[in-house]
Protein backbone atom coordinates (compact mmCIF):
# COMPACT_ATOMS: atom_id res chain seq x y z
CA UNK A 1 0.00 0.00 0.00
CA UNK A 2 1.43 3.18 -1.09
CA UNK A 3 2.04 6.21 1.05
CA UNK A 4 -1.34 7.92 -0.05
CA UNK A 5 -3.43 4.38 -0.93
CA UNK A 6 -6.68 4.64 1.44
CA UNK A 7 -9.39 2.15 1.85
CA UNK A 8 -12.39 3.16 3.14
CA UNK A 9 -15.24 0.93 5.00
CA UNK A 10 -18.91 2.37 5.70
CA UNK A 11 -21.89 1.06 7.12
CA UNK A 12 -24.95 2.63 8.09
CA UNK A 13 -27.10 4.94 6.08
CA UNK A 14 -28.04 4.42 3.00
CA UNK A 15 -25.86 4.89 -0.49
CA UNK A 16 -25.97 8.32 -0.68
CA UNK A 17 -24.52 8.78 2.45
CA UNK A 18 -21.73 6.58 1.53
CA UNK A 19 -21.52 8.71 -1.64
CA UNK A 20 -21.34 12.01 0.44
CA UNK A 21 -18.94 10.85 2.98
CA UNK A 22 -16.82 9.40 -0.52
CA UNK A 23 -17.19 12.52 -2.00
CA UNK A 24 -16.04 14.48 1.64
CA UNK A 25 -12.73 12.48 1.19
CA UNK A 26 -12.10 13.97 -3.08
CA UNK A 27 -10.50 17.32 -1.89
CA UNK A 28 -7.74 15.62 -0.17
CA UNK A 29 -7.51 12.28 -1.93
CA UNK A 30 -8.80 12.97 -5.39
CA UNK A 31 -11.53 10.82 -6.92
CA UNK A 32 -11.73 7.02 -5.47
CA UNK A 33 -11.85 3.76 -7.96
CA UNK A 34 -16.06 4.17 -7.71
CA UNK A 35 -18.31 5.49 -5.98
CA UNK A 36 -20.85 3.64 -3.78
CA UNK A 37 -23.77 2.82 -5.87
CA UNK A 38 -25.57 -0.48 -4.71
CA UNK A 39 -28.57 0.85 -2.97
CA UNK A 40 -29.39 -2.89 -1.60
CA UNK A 41 -25.59 -3.02 0.28
CA UNK A 42 -25.16 -2.38 3.75
CA UNK A 43 -22.18 -2.05 3.88
CA UNK A 44 -19.73 0.26 0.99
CA UNK A 45 -16.30 0.44 -0.38
CA UNK A 46 -14.42 2.94 -1.40
CA UNK A 47 -10.43 2.94 -2.67
CA UNK A 48 -8.39 6.08 -3.40
CA UNK A 49 -5.33 5.40 -5.03
CA UNK A 50 -3.87 9.28 -3.94
CA UNK A 51 -1.61 8.80 -7.08
CA UNK A 52 -2.72 12.05 -8.41
CA UNK A 53 -3.10 13.93 -4.70
CA UNK A 54 -5.79 16.63 -4.97
CA UNK A 55 -4.74 19.18 -2.61
CA UNK A 56 -2.50 19.42 0.63
CA UNK A 57 -3.40 18.02 3.95
CA UNK A 58 -6.55 19.67 5.57
CA UNK A 59 -8.50 20.35 2.13
CA UNK A 60 -11.72 19.20 2.11
CA UNK A 61 -14.14 19.41 -0.42
CA UNK A 62 -16.26 22.52 0.38
CA UNK A 63 -20.42 22.30 0.64
CA UNK A 64 -20.38 19.14 2.39
CA UNK A 65 -23.44 17.14 2.23
CA UNK A 66 -25.87 16.30 5.33
CA UNK A 67 -26.11 12.35 6.65
CA UNK A 68 -29.64 11.04 6.63
CA UNK A 69 -28.19 8.58 9.31
CA UNK A 70 -25.29 7.34 11.26
CA UNK A 71 -22.55 6.30 9.00
CA UNK A 72 -19.70 4.05 10.76
CA UNK A 73 -16.47 4.61 8.23
CA UNK A 74 -13.29 2.90 8.55
CA UNK A 75 -10.37 4.19 7.32
CA UNK A 76 -7.42 2.29 6.11
CA UNK A 77 -3.88 2.75 5.04
CA UNK A 78 -0.80 4.70 5.80
CA UNK A 79 -0.74 6.33 9.16
CA UNK A 80 -0.64 10.03 7.48
CA UNK A 81 -3.39 8.93 5.00
CA UNK A 82 -5.60 7.94 7.82
CA UNK A 83 -4.61 11.11 9.74
CA UNK A 84 -5.61 12.89 6.46
CA UNK A 85 -8.35 11.11 5.82
CA UNK A 86 -9.58 11.71 9.84
CA UNK A 87 -9.19 15.26 9.38
CA UNK A 88 -11.27 15.45 6.37
CA UNK A 89 -14.14 13.83 7.64
CA UNK A 90 -14.34 15.62 11.52
CA UNK A 91 -14.38 19.05 9.45
CA UNK A 92 -17.03 17.90 7.04
CA UNK A 93 -18.97 16.14 9.22
CA UNK A 94 -19.98 15.14 13.26
CA UNK A 95 -17.74 12.86 13.77
CA UNK A 96 -17.01 10.77 17.08
CA UNK A 97 -13.73 8.63 17.28
CA UNK A 98 -13.92 5.39 17.77
CA UNK A 99 -10.77 4.15 18.35
CA UNK A 100 -7.76 3.19 16.08
CA UNK A 101 -4.97 -0.12 15.91
CA UNK A 102 -1.86 0.36 13.96
CA UNK A 103 0.25 -2.09 12.40
CA UNK A 104 4.06 -1.93 11.11
CA UNK A 105 3.06 0.68 7.99
CA UNK A 106 -0.83 0.76 8.30
CA UNK A 107 -3.41 1.99 10.50
CA UNK A 108 -7.35 1.94 10.90
CA UNK A 109 -9.59 4.28 12.03
CA UNK A 110 -12.84 3.95 13.00
CA UNK A 111 -15.44 7.01 12.90
CA UNK A 112 -18.93 7.28 13.44
CA UNK A 113 -20.42 10.27 11.27
CA UNK A 114 -23.79 11.77 12.59
CA UNK A 115 -26.41 13.62 10.46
Amino acid sequence: MSGTQLTVTLSGGGADDARAVVRALEGTFGAPDELPADKNATVHMATFDGGADAGPAGSAQAGAERLSAPVTVTVQGAPEAVRRASDALTRAFTARDDGAASGDQEQERQLLLVP
